[in-house]
């Protein structure tokens, strides 16, 4: 049987990644790997304490930020998000998902705070992007793995506010925007920086000292490159010294983080003690990690947006598998994947955490060889642990 070094050095051979650090843990027992390369044609090795820009494994840490809220009663799961953001008090949805961007309707409802933590809202991707209403969505929707082309929080809500909804709040599960609005309720609603909210009530408790929406000066030295694929192979889209070198102007809870394997794996053993540190601090209760971790939606609501789910169901910030496609996917498994080839999953029934981290883009939202290769290996590893 193949070892998780090789499974990934397997595809830094063939140039499907300059590098990969990939980890495995349940319980005591981990397993971790640092393969190939920081910078593709480069010579400085991968390390298991390499720093990668998350993308969107970003949304489940925001989605905690959010309940964390809820349990502070600041905000309530069920109330209107108008007070905090008052661009979105009165959205208009167009008349069909089809209809032009002119033929609208009031929505029939205020958006709530489940439905942004849901990606019920209204707003985001759908499977269908020639839609109207989805075309729109491309100029205020920017890459969030360009961080710096974002203009402020303040800008950006007013932009959205002036496009149509695709559907009426909670009918539809949309992608990616609802986490982009997750990180302003949460700074809007907590009177904190974003990233100072995350620092306080989550890194530091956690002791995730690498994570952050700036990679320091200092840690540049283990920040890898990222890559896009082009006609001719990979092209450099992101350097140490880039998007993440400066703080951006509106931090974005859909894919803003920066960080390391074992800084997300603090996080999700989080998830795996109900919100409890290993020195015994609560910063959740186990009734929001299990919001985070159920589905909440409806295989109608899902059919919006299907073409990024893999039949899976979404919970707060995540996937919930709910249906057994592959080998990996085992009821409740919950986690998500990133754009920039980063994914990171735990599955609370056997309390196992995985986590991939590459420097590659993906532009489908089907992930990759590499990623399916990692969660077959991974299930294979689960499976042996439980014997």
């Amino acid at each position: 049987m193949s070892t998780l070094r090789e499974v990934l050095q397997a595809h830094v051979d063939d140039g499907g990644v300059p590098g990969a650090v990939g980890l495995i843990a349940r319980g005591d027992r981990m397993q971790t790997a640092a393969v190939g390369l920081a910078h593709a044609g480069g010579t400085v090795p991968m390390a298991a304490d390499s720093l990668f820009r998350w993308a969107s494994i970003t949304k489940p840490l925001t989605a905690a930020a959010v309940l964390m809220l809820v349990e502070d009663g600041v905000i309530g799961l069920h109330d209107p998000i108008a007070p905090w953001l008052p661009e979105l008090t009165h959205p208009r949805v167009v008349r069909t998902p089809g209809s032009p961007l002119d033929e609208v309707v009031p929505a029939h409802r205020p958006i709530t705070v489940f439905d942004l933590l849901t990606s019920r809202a209204g707003y985001g991707w759908a499977s269908d992007f020639e839609l109207p209403a989805v075309q729109a969505v491309f100029p205020v929707q920017r890459d969030g793995r360009e961080p710096q082309s974002y203009p402020s929080m303040d800008e950006w809500l007013a932009e959205l506010a002036a496009l149509p909804m695709l559907a009426q709040p909670g009918t539809a599960w949309l992608y990616d925007t609802c986490s982009v609005l997750q990180g302003a309720l949460v700074a809007r609603a907590s009177g904190r920086t974003f990233p100072d909210f995350l620092t306080e009530r989550l890194f530091e408790p956690l002791g995730m000292q690498d994570t952050g929406f700036t990679v320091p000066a200092a840690h540049r030295d283990r920040f890898t490159s990222y890559y896009r694929r082009g006609d001719t192979g990979l092209e450099l889209a992101d350097a140490p010294d880039g998007q993440w070198s400066t703080p951006p102007a509106f931090p974005l809870g859909h894919g803003g983080l920066a960080g390391t394997a074992g800084d997300w794996l603090r996080f999700a053993r989080l998830l795996l003690a109900d919100g409890v540190t290993p020195e015994g601090r609560k910063l959740l209760s186990a009734n929001a990690v299990r919001l985070m971790t159920t589905d909440h939606t409806t295989p109608a609501q899902r059919a919006h947006g299907d073409l990024f789910l893999e039949g899976q169901g979404w919970g707060c910030g995540g996937t919930v598998d709910i249906a057994h496609l592959e080998p990996w996917n085992v009821p409740g498994r919950y986690g998500w994947v990133g754009g920039t080839g980063t994914c990171a999953h735990i599955i609370p029934a056997t309390g196992t955490v995985t986590i991939l981290l590459t420097q590659v883009g993906a532009d489908s939202p089907t992930p990759d060889t590499t990623m399916r290769d990692f969660w077959r290996y991974a299930a294979t590893f689960d499976a042996d642990a439980a014997c």
